[in-house]
């Protein structure tokens, strides 16, 4: 025998979306294909959960005898994992990970009798839903409402070195539900209307296979990482963006969300510390940058890195990315003459993966497109004053100081310097004093004779000539330059304000008020109105704020938009500028107020075509089903009056029957139309106590035929409380229409469960109740043809017949009343299809507890 460490046994688990879905049945397979191998394999404990086929496959396999233990006066059995771990074999099997454990066993969990299996080395297969993981308990609660007290930690199934997904379809799952091949009957229906429905599955099964997917890429980085593979592969797209906590860093995120969205990619934003073009960001602006990530969906990570590009790539390859989003350079051409920059040295080294190069505006700074100043601010026309005396004094005191080292020529260029300077900051006026002031001084000391203010030579008199031309014309440069920046900008914030009234028009619900709402906050106005003329009196069609105009004479501004309709504006006096923005928004105005007109009138025309596709509705549908019972009224009396004809007693009889019938079928016609038209008016009022199903069905299917009926319904369920004279109509509205359109012409035979084994012919129409939470339910179940595809919600709109509009199977009221009766007595009623074919109403109400 080996002294070594005894080998850990490998652990291989079935995850499944939910209850069902065969990870059980999934596990026994791979059991019988071992012990066919000649593996030693044991049943350690398999849940069965009454179900015939799960018992019939455990038939073959050696089972050890569960542990008996005894807990508050009642026995439970468990996995005995003294007897497993004596016994020794070669692969156990032990269901369901996340089971706790009887109390006063040695473990509190399954999971961790699972963990001394392994580490006596013994393999282990296992199962668990998805609903059991730790890390996914809360999102199955909020999806399915119901809360999972038995959970498995993460890492212990991320450690299993082999997990399988047993994968099955919503419906394939519902209608395995539905044959009873999961739960007993008695909790079919609850689990169908309840935790099985389609929505939960859809969310459940999306949720097992990304974390599985997660789980699959976690396994691919150790092997890359245990081969040191460092080349991308393309199994799956991730994109990495790289973020400096500039002003373009939440530019850059939205631009690499889109990409990674189009094409369902992982998006990864990485900030780098202590790089060139990438550093200078304290705490605060790294906690921004995480905020900002976490706004679009990227996970957010931080690298340190003297050498940006090479740590960009590290990062981006250890990811297994395959895409990388870069911002283009803030620096000058100048700059990148001499280092050709972080995006010119990533995309030389990228390889295979691809490089986006976005632009954004700070990008333009350094490269000659600097942002135009704006227009001369009041201090910096100060500092232009000050320095057009301050630089001229300073550049005769250099000259004066340093005489001897420095010639004419040098005390002119001085002066130039400080001129330039000058007109750069101050603009025109402070140039011209600046050079009218260097000129003087220049002068007096340094153009011979010194000290003196006259001029010897023509060319020291040129000299000052062009000091002042090169002054003025710069300033006037930069003076211009002001004023083009700041008709720029104006012209920005015009094309931004138009734009935010287009947009209001064309997307807003309500958009005449907020437009008008809109340009009295931009323009600081106390009222805004929109006036119309007709017959020669002014009215106003909407207004905001304070006083409105009633009158275009009355505003502080009258904006024409046609003849008949003006935008009138109190509250300050407007330039030119604001006049040409209030233009466009009074055209934006009559737009809205146009589009409103249109919509009223829209809605107007719909309302009228409803109504008259109801009268017409309503007169087909009445005009037969009216005629029909009362052309049998008529023929039967007529035929009993009948003194030439001889009646047999039986005859008679029968006459009297179809009297009767037509009688009740008109007085049903006229009880819908009249229950309509109650709650149509909204004048229906329930009178609401506690009441059975129990007691409701056996009211409502009073008169029926029974041999076309299956009813389930519990005495022992919880009362609800319901008006129990319109639940009653209800429940007969719904039985009623399930009898005439429920019913198939041949009977139907299902297949259990895929495996060719024939269900005995279901019943034409089946009752069940059951109790889920604080809602009772009852289900009236038919087997026919169903609903259309999206075709349930307009079953319960009036004269509908299931797709039949030809007045031959009633007037289409029933689920309509039925509906209006259910939601004025605050329950609820759905329409679903019932597995295998057929269609289920849902009537639903909370349980009534009395305190």
């Amino acid at each position: 025998m080996s002294h070594g460490r005894v080998r850990r046994g490998e652990l291989r688990i079935y995850l499944g979306a939910a209850p069902g879905v065969g990870k059980t049945f999934a596990m026994l397979g791979e059991a019988h294909r071992r012990a066919e191998r000649g593996t030693d394999v044991v049943v350690g404990l398999v849940e069965t959960h009454g179900r015939e086929r799960t018992r019939e496959r455990l038939a073959g396999l050696e089972v050890v005898p569960r542990r008996r233990v005894a807990h508050r006066g009642r026995e439970y059995t468990g996995l005995d994992l003294d007897a497993v771990l004596a016994r020794a074999p070669e692969v156990v099997l032990v269901d369901e990970l996340a089971h706790t454990n009887v109390p006063g066993s040695r473990n509190a969990k399954r999971w961790q009798d699972v963990e001394e299996l392994l580490a006596a080395g013994i393999d282990v297969l296992s199962t668990v839903n998805v609903q059991h993981l730790a890390s996914l308990n809360d999102v199955v609660e909020r999806i399915t409402g119901a809360h999972q007290h038995e959970t498995v930690p993460d890492e212990v199934v991320r450690r299993a070195e082999q997990l399988e997904l047993v994968d099955l379809t919503p419906e394939a799952l519902r209608r395995r539900l539905a044959h009873g091949n999961v739960y007993p009957a008695h909790r079919i229906d609850a689990a169908l209307g309840n935790y099985f429905r389609p929505g939960n599955l859809t969310a459940l099964r999306e949720l097992a296979l990304l974390w599985v997917a997660d789980q699959v890429d976690v396994a691919l980085r150790r092997y890359r990482s245990e081969q040191d593979i460092t080349d991308t592969w393309e199994t799956r797209e991730r994109v990495v963006v790289a973020i400096t906590g500039g002003a373009e860093s939440e530019t850059l995120l939205r631009r690499a969300s889109r990409i990674a969205g189009r094409i369902g990619a992982d998006l990864l934003a990485l900030h780098v510390l202590r790089g060139d073009g990438l550093s200078g960001v304290g705490p605060a602006a790294v906690a921004r940058l995480r905020r900002l990530a976490e706004d679009v969906g990227a996970s957010f990570h931080t690298v340190v890195g003297d050498d940006v590009p090479t740590a960009l790539l590290d990062f981006a390859r250890g990811a297994n990315a395959t895409q990388l989003v870069l911002g283009t350079s803030r620096r000058s051409r100048w700059a990148r003459a001499f280092d050709e920059g972080i995006g010119a040295a990533v995309i030389d080294r990228s390889g295979a993966i691809d490089v986006h190069m976005v632009t954004h505006a700070e990008s333009a700074a350094g490269r000659g497109h600097r942002r135009v100043r704006g227009a001369l601010s009041p201090s910096r026309k100060a500092l232009g004053w000050v320095l057009a005396v301050v630089l001229p004094g300073l550049a005769t005191l250099a000259g004066v100081l340093w005489s001897a080292e420095l010639t004419t020529t040098s005390d002119v260029v001085d002066y130039f310097l400080a001129l330039v300077v000058v007109a750069l900051v101050g603009g025109l006026g402070p140039a011209v004093f600046s050079s009218l002031l260097s000129a003087v001084l220049l002068n007096y000391f340094f153009v011979p004779p010194v000290h003196s203010l006259t001029v010897a030579q023509p060319r020291n008199a040129l000299t000052l000539l062009i000091m002042v031309v090169v002054a003025t014309m710069v300033a006037v440069v930069v003076d211009r330059a002001a004023r083009r920046a700041e008709a720029a900008a104006l012209a920005r914030t015009e094309a931004s304000l138009i734009a935010s009234y287009a947009r209001t028009v064309l997307t807003g619900t309500d958009p005449l008020p907020t437009l008008l709402g809109k340009v009295r906050e931009n323009f600081a106005l106390t009222s805004v109105a929109l006036l119309e003329e007709a017959d020669g009196t002014w009215t106003r069609v909407a207004c905001v704020g304070e006083r409105p105009c009633a009158d275009p004479d009355e505003a502080d501004l009258d904006v024409p938009v046609t003849d008949r309709v003006h935008l009138a504006l109190r509250g300050r006096p407007m330039s030119a500028a604001d006049r040409r923005v209030l233009e466009a928004a009074a055209g934006q105005a009559l737009l809205a107020l146009r589009q409103q007109r249109m919509a009223a009138e829209a809605a107007a025309a719909r309302r009228q075509a409803e109504t008259t596709n109801l009268r017409t509705a309503l007169l087909s549908a009445v005009g037969h089903d009216l005629r029909t019972p009362l052309t049998s009224i008529k023929a039967a009396v007529g035929s009993l009056r009948a003194e030439d004809l001889h009646l047999s007693e039986q005859d008679t009889r029968e006459l009297l029957l179809t009297v009767e019938e037509s009688a009740d079928r008109l007085t049903g016609l006229v009880d819908n139309l009249l229950d309509s038209s109650r709650i149509a008016a909204g004048v229906l009022r329930p009178v609401p106590r506690p009441v059975g199903y129990d007691e409701i069905v056996a009211r409502a299917l009073a008169g029926s035929d029974p041999t076309r009926l299956t009813v389930d319904v519990d005495e022992s369920l919880p009362p609800v409380l319901a008006d129990a004279g319109l639940l009653e109509r209800v429940v007969a509205n719904l039985v009623d229409n399930a009898l005439r359109h429920g019913q198939l012409p041949v009977p139907r035979r299902v297949d259990v469960d895929g495996d060719g084994r024939i269900s005995p012919d279901e019943p034409t129409v089946a009752l069940r109740a059951s109790a889920h939470a604080d809602q009772v339910e009852l289900r009236i179940v038919d087997h026919g043809s169903g609903l259309p595809r999206g075709a349930a919600d307009s079953a319960f709109a009036p004269f509908q017949r299931l797709g039949d509009r030809d007045s031959t199977s009633g007037v289409g009221l029933g689920l309509s009343v039925a509906k209006g009766f259910v939601d004025a007595m605050a329950g609820t009623l759905r329409a679903e299809d019932t597995p295998g074919g057929g269609l289920t109403m849902v009537l639903s109400f909370p349980a009534h507890h009395p305190e």
